[in-house]
């Protein structure tokens, strides 16, 4: 009877010690993804301060313009932060010192590349010179998405730079809008002049065309003079000061920015000319005052902010392997007194 007692008893321990181990085994498999998010704590504490794991690091992209100089980048960068929030991705800006400062574009450039940065989105300030940089970035696996003014495609495709995304607005159109709102006005014998952005940039090449066109369209309009203020406010006053005492009797100027329309304001402020009629592009705060009374006729915007979001948002859509538009052109919209 012992004997059989203690069987029994044998069995029931063993039965409740096999019982006791496989509900360990359930609680060791629920608890795996508990251990897996540990391991990955883990590594993130052994990885050194600002490299994260690669499971938890946001992608890196960089928003390369020309100069914040200029309110319009100030409002492109708005426009891009926007988009780092809405994306969840970390935004890097980085920017020349002038408009016309290339050099140190293509050196942030290289730079970037260097840094293995995911994506840089590039407002270049010469449609041509940083071409070879953003190629040996391409090469190394960066994305690349081109943003307000456009890369010359034929200089792209022979350096094998060829699919890059293109934001920005129809150029030749706004300036076409912008010049003919004042041109409209003329039903006398006038002469115009055309103040031009950095000459070989493709959105300054454009504007200049566009407001020419438009020009030309009025019988009563001659084109007497086209000088480049290089997109600055105190070139376009010295620019100003040139081209009127060259040709006094100038009525109309088309500017390819608002910028190089404050410094022509300026001038003819000194020199109490209230005869001429100045267009610009960009639509700045800065030339609220200006269009208000009078003495800046009509600009154009360009939505600085939306073409920086939009940029960005391509920039992620490639990382993520989303296709993106060979081209997206933002609506411009003329903005006259009326608007203000």
């Amino acid at each position: 009877m012992k004997k059989v007692a203690f069987a029994v008893t044998t069995a029931l321990l063993t039965a409740l010690a096999i019982l006791a181990a496989f509900e360990g085994c359930k609680d060791r498999e629920s608890a795996s993804p508990y251990q897996d998010n540990l391991y990955l704590n883990n590594r993130q504490a052994q990885d050194p301060p600002g490299q994260p794991s690669p499971v938890a690091q946001r992608k890196r992209v960089a928003l390369v313009m020309k100069t914040l100089t200029n309110p319009f980048f100030v409002e492109m960068e708005k426009g891009a932060r926007r988009a780092e929030r809405d994306l969840d991705i970390e935004l890097i800006v980085k920017t020349g010192a002038k408009e016309t400062s290339v050099d140190q574009q293509i050196a942030i450039i290289e730079e970037l590349t260097e840094q293995k940065i995911d994506a840089i989105v590039i407002a270049p300030a010469d449609s041509t010179r940083l071409i070879p940089a953003l190629r040996k970035a391409r090469g190394k696996g960066v994305m690349i998405v081109n943003i307000d003014n456009r890369l010359d495609p034929e200089h792209a495709r022979r350096a094998g730079l060829n699919g890059i995304p293109f934001i920005s607005v129809d150029n030749h159109r706004g300036a076409y809008l912008s010049a003919k709102h004042i041109s409209d006005l003329i039903s006398r014998p006038t002469e115009a002049a055309v103040i031009e952005g950095i000459r070989g940039a493709d959105n300054a090449v454009q504007r200049k065309k566009g407001a020419l066109k438009a020009f030309r369209e009025n019988p009563n309009l001659s084109v007497v003079a086209m000088e480049t203020a290089n997109w600055k406010i105190d070139e376009a006053y010295k620019v100003a000061g040139q081209i009127f005492r060259n040709h006094p009797r100038i009525g109309v100027v088309f500017c390819s920015n608002d910028m190089m329309a404050l410094g022509v304001i300026e001038y003819l402020d000194e020199k109490r000319r209230r005869d001429v009629l100045v267009a610009g592009f960009d639509n700045l705060s800065e030339v609220r005052d200006a269009l208000r009374v009078g003495k800046l006729r009509v600009t154009i915007d360009q939505q600085a902010a939306l073409q920086g979001y939009e940029g960005v948002k391509a920039a992620v859509n490639l990382l993520r392997k989303t296709e993106v538009p060979a081209e997206t052109l933002v609506d411009v919209r003329l903005i006259t007194e009326k608007d203000i």
